[in-house]
């Protein structure tokens, strides 16, 4: 059966900050030639929730209100999934491990056993909710991607080792944010690097979650509170 290329897909996306105190700098990769999403685009690592992320146990939880604000515009145990989906992608595209150490129960899935394999256990605890974006109509993929801020000093081992990585980004770097809109980027990544720019030195949540929400009718700029409705800007 095929699968409709045009639903729109649930999302995770992870900014790595490194230095953020000091020269902050951004973990970017490029897109290939021949993607259908965004093709040559310089992106953070991310990627659609796969079913199974549902059932992946996570070794710590998400902060309380970044689980309460993902949780309240989205069906049960979702918030879940888009942890699972952060930290596997992260994994998959960068070869970075933001985990702590343990065992798994049992044998892990077969897309977790080379991240099982380190000797960690997926956690969540480090993730900051801080950006959603709903991708426009008519694009040949469509996702409605969360965005989470990851501080680097919470990766396991070398900040520098891309040799875990698949193949999905080329030109891993890291970049310094001063320096991030000289490469070509999707609208939507410079509108979250101003988000993440006036965030860099502020490791406290913010105060609400813009949301770039677009529909057949129209672009919308909303802000996302907790359990009361979005406000529009």
């Amino acid at each position: 059966m095929s699968t409709d290329k045009t639903a729109i897909r649930n999302a995770a996306t992870v900014i790595v900050l490194r230095n953020r105190m000091d020269d902050p700098a951004i973990l970017m990769g490029q897109r290939g030639a021949k993607a259908a999403f965004m093709p040559n685009k310089f992106v953070f690592p991310g990627g659609a929730v796969d079913a199974a992320d549902a059932d992946v146990p996570l070794g710590t939880a998400l902060p309380d209100l970044c689980r309460d604000r993902l949780a309240d515009q989205a069906p049960e145990g979702l918030h879940h999934a888009l942890a699972v989906a952060a930290v596997r992608e992260l994994w998959e595209e960068t070869g970075l491990v933001l985990g702590t150490p343990g065992s798994w129960q049992g044998d892990a899935p077969e897309d977790w056993t080379s991240f099982a394999a380190t000797g960690h256990v997926p956690a969540a605890h480090p993730l900051q909710f801080v950006f959603r974006a709903l991708t426009p109509p008519g694009r040949p993929r469509r996702f409605d991607a969360r965005f989470f801020l990851v501080d680097a000093g919470e990766i396991q081992g070398d900040l520098d080792d891309f040799t875990h990585a698949s193949d999905e980004l080329s030109h891993l770097q890291w970049i310094k944010l001063s320096e991030a809109r000289q490469f070509d980027l999707p609208f939507i990544t410079e509108v979250v690097l101003a988000e993440v720019t006036g965030r860099a030195r502020d490791r406290t949540p913010p105060k609400s979650v813009p949301y770039f929400h677009n529909n057949d009718e129209a672009s919308l700029f909303l802000r996302l509170r907790g359990h009361a409705m979005p406000d529009t800007d």
